[in-house]
């Protein structure tokens, strides 16, 4: 039985190409248990590849029929070749974090196979200090980060005893089986469903259309709510080629709330001032950084506690990053205002409404992937921050504690930049995706985020 994909969902597969490929991933680093055998990685492979069932959406392929390009749809794939699906790797030595770097900017460069499930799992061993990396990665329109986050985390255990391994591709599969059986009892006739949701959304039209407005409307100059396309262009807002780099930083988050207290903003709103911080001496120091302040399109995830749904589940607001401001502390509460008026406009719609809102407020973006002029004509925004909620207490896979948690992430054409954080047993990980030629020496810009931490505390008077 084929599944017709959502709107925003398919949107991901059409912007699809070489140079823009589609798929999210999570770097899972891990320290050896410190009884491991020699050949304690070689057993995890076996046990990953040893699974005979398996749970949607790992089992999920784009269905072959004259449409697919137009209205893709998924059908069930139970003969999953997991010698391809999972794999395993090895640094050279000394198995560094630059090495680690240079690997996975190499394997988040190379597109995903259309023709089978849209996922793959590399399994990393020759992390110095007996560590070893879980590198996963899996198409837009399957997951979104948030939703991919939950999914991967199920597979780990709050235990450190315990040696049996459960690939996340089959958890869940019984109890998605008597969901499905429940919902089947219970649900209305698809017409009848239909019927309502059309009425609902005609109904939400007038609130959706004038929410619209609003956002495209210019702006006033001591306005800090950002709007579309006013962001100056810049060196992140060229075309990109399907090369990737990619570089993670990791601090306490402690020292962020702390800021976040003394300064009477959100953590969200630190995490974007030290972005700012560090995108500010970064250009400035290419001599490329705009007079006009840079923008960010920060995804908004729409997902309840505890949804395990399939596909895209989020929303977009804008934030002026204020990076034309020199001082730090004037800088993070024109953030903060930013971000206050972004939340109110979207919090001004029905929860209903949301993704009609989003379909609309993107379609420019995506027509502008699909006709190939992203890139080409000045951004809507100029990149991508988000900040993922991850788990709070301390993970382990088969006995081996698992230390951080780092997201990588996709670029397109125009957007040559992403930023995206996630939060883990009380740190927050940083994990910077960018395209190859158009930043060089991004590692510096990863390196700059600690420093304008460190100017952020010292403005606000928290000791060093």
């Amino acid at each position: 039985m084929a599944t017709r994909l959502k709107p925003l969902d398919a949107s991901w597969l059409y912007v699809e190409s070489r140079d823009t490929p589609m798929h999210v991933a999570g770097l899972n680093i891990f320290s050896l248990p410190p009884d491991a055998a020699p050949d304690f990685l070689a057993r995890l492979v076996a046990q990953l590849k040893a699974a005979k069932t398996f749970a949607p959406p790992w089992n999920l392929r784009l269905k072959d029929s004259l449409l697919r390009g137009v209205l893709p749809e998924w059908e069930i794939d139970d003969g999953l070749d997991l010698e391809y699906h999972v794999r395993h790797s090895a640094l050279p030595s000394p198995g560094g974090e630059r090495e680690l770097g240079v690997l996975v900017s190499r394997l988040h460069s190379h597109a995903l196979d259309l023709s089978r499930p849209l996922w793959e799992c590399h399994v990393i061993e020759g992390l110095e200090n007996n560590r070893f990396a879980l590198y996963t990665k899996m198409h837009h329109a399957l997951i979104d980060g948030v939703g991919g986050i939950r999914m991967t985390a199920r597979a780990f255990s709050a235990s450190a005893g315990g040696s049996k391994v459960v690939p996340p591709w089959t958890i869940g599969v019984e109890m998605r089986k008597r969901r499905t059986r429940s919902d089947d009892d219970q649900t209305p006739s698809t017409l009848e469903r239909l019927r309502e949701q059309l009425q609902q959304q005609v109904e939400l039209v007038p609130q959706v259309a004038g929410a619209l407005a609003k956002i495209w409307r210019g702006k006033k100059p001591d306005d800090a709510l950002a709007t579309p396309f006013k962001a100056p262009k810049s060196v992140l807002n060229d075309r990109v080629d399907g090369q990737r780099r990619f570089a993670t930083q990791q601090y306490d988050l402690a020292r962020l709330r702390a800021i976040a207290e003394a300064a009477r903003v959100t953590l969200n709103d630190v995490v974007l001032a030290i972005c700012a911080g560090a995108l500010r001496r970064f250009l400035k120091e290419m001599n490329v950084l705009p007079r006009r302040s840079l923008t960010a399109g920060l995804p908004v995830s729409l997902r309840p506690k505890g949804d395990e749904q399939l596909g895209t589940a989020i929303s977009f607001m804008l934030a002026d990053l204020g990076t034309s401001i020199a001082d730090p502390v004037k800088r993070l509460q024109w953030i903060h205002a930013s971000t206050v008026g972004a939340k109110e406009h979207l919090q001004s719609l029905p929860k209903s409404g949301l993704n009609n809102y989003t379909m609309l407020f993107m379609a420019p973006y995506i027509m502008g992937m699909l006709t190939g002029a992203a890139g080409r004509i000045k951004p809507m925004f100029n990149l991508a921050i988000s900040n993922v909620p991850g788990p709070d207490e301390t993970l382990y896979l088969a006995g081996a504690k698992l230390e951080a948690m780092y997201p990588v992430s996709v670029l397109q054409h125009g957007q040559a930049l992403n930023i995206t954080c996630l939060s883990y047993a009380g740190k927050l990980n940083f994990g910077f995706t960018g395209a190859r030629d158009a930043l060089p020496h991004m590692q510096r810009l990863a390196v700059y985020t600690g420093d304008a931490l460190d100017e952020l505390e010292a403005a606000v008077g928290i000791p060093a």
